[in-house]
């Protein structure tokens, strides 16, 4: 339900200058007041009627220009600013206020982002407010902006179009981060079958931990973007539905993907922990053997190592008697253990 109908938006055909404040004299001698920067004036292209505000990690200051142009609701400002927002829609009566994620890959660190992008959508205005830099969105808003036929085109047809072009441009930059991710699930699989588990222990735990932040982006905004499609307002108009319909298969197609790989990954660390088992246990195998065909010699050796006054003690052939034994059971432990396949 809407949190409030008398909240409407309204933007100013004409904003009148200040009139000027009244000068103030000031003691000689004392500095002068240094005067606050202007904020700077958010990304604005328009075109058939329609405008496009793009405005990168908002501050304070777009807050303030924001509340100076339209009049939206309090805890929408407050879901703007705020972190860790879920995503969500709100529909009133004249604009919609949407919150939606995307997965970001960070090449410093090498994990994948939650990138928020907050939507203001209006009969003759969509505002795009991303908390962190959305490549996508910002190289969409580029193109727009200089390429004017494109705009033209895309703008006649209405806020509710503009935005599922920005969506749509969201949900498909999953797709490249997916097909990697599916590379590097093949190549662990090689090396697990190349004899490099032991190695490979790491990839597979970070390969693991990739799949799970991005079901986290993707899951709750399935909802979202069923929602939106059955949103109704008069800048959504009906032939809309089969785009965001579009959208929602897509957001499907990508978490049928992710529940494959998580499927994969669980798979390749239940082979390679058995690998690894399997390894370690060929190693006690053959250190028990070894220790078992060593024991008779040791004991044999220790009986006549005896401080104490042994049958053919001081005589050389009982030396070489002994060592013919010794040998003797040896071999024959090792054949023995050899065709049992304890060797």
């Amino acid at each position: 339900m809407p949190r409030s109908a008398k909240y409407h938006s309204r933007v100013p055909n004409l904003v009148f200058p200040r009139p000027p404040l009244p000068g103030v004299r000031r003691p000689s001698g004392l500095a002068d007041p240094i005067a606050p920067e202007p904020a700077a004036a958010p990304d604005i292209i328009q075109g058939a009627g329609l405008r496009w505000i793009h405005i990168e990690s908002p501050r304070s200051a777009d807050r303030d220009w924001l509340e100076e142009q339209f009049q939206f609701h309090a805890l929408d400002y407050e879901d703007v600013y705020s972190r860790n927002q879920r995503p969500k829609l709100d529909q009133y009566d004249d604009y919609v206020f949407i919150v939606l994620h995307f997965p970001l890959f960070d090449k410093d660190s090498g994990r994948i982002l939650t990138a928020e992008l907050d939507l203001f959508l209006g009969p003759d205005y969509l505002i795009t407010l991303p908390n962190i830099p959305l490549p996508p969105l910002s190289a969409m808003f580029e193109r727009y902006r200089e390429k004017e036929d494109l705009r033209e085109a895309t703008f006649s047809k209405g806020s509710g179009y503009l935005l599922y072009k920005i969506v749509d441009t969201g949900v498909d930059a999953s797709f490249p981060m997916l097909r990697k991710m599916g590379l590097k699930l093949e190549r662990l699989e090689d090396d697990i079958f190349e004899g490099r588990s032991s190695e490979i222990v790491r990839d597979l735990s970070e390969a693991k931990q990739e799949i799970i932040n991005f079901r986290k982006i993707v899951r709750p905004q399935r909802a979202v973007l069923r929602d939106l499609e059955r949103t109704k307002q008069r800048y959504l108009q009906e032939e809309l539905e089969i785009y965001f319909d579009d959208i929602s298969d897509a957001a499907e197609r990508i978490w049928d993907t992710l529940e494959n790989y998580k499927e994969v990954i669980e798979g390749l660390e239940s082979t390679n922990e058995s690998v690894l088992s399997h390894r370690l246990n060929d190693s006690f195998r053959i250190l028990t053997a070894a220790s078992v065909v060593v024991l008779p010699l040791t004991l044999i050796a220790s009986i006549f190592g005896m401080n104490v006054a042994v049958p053919g003690e001081g005589q050389l052939e009982a030396f070489w008697l002994i060592m013919i034994l010794m040998i003797a059971m040896l071999v024959a432990m090792v054949a023995y253990f050899r065709r049992r396949g304890w060797l």
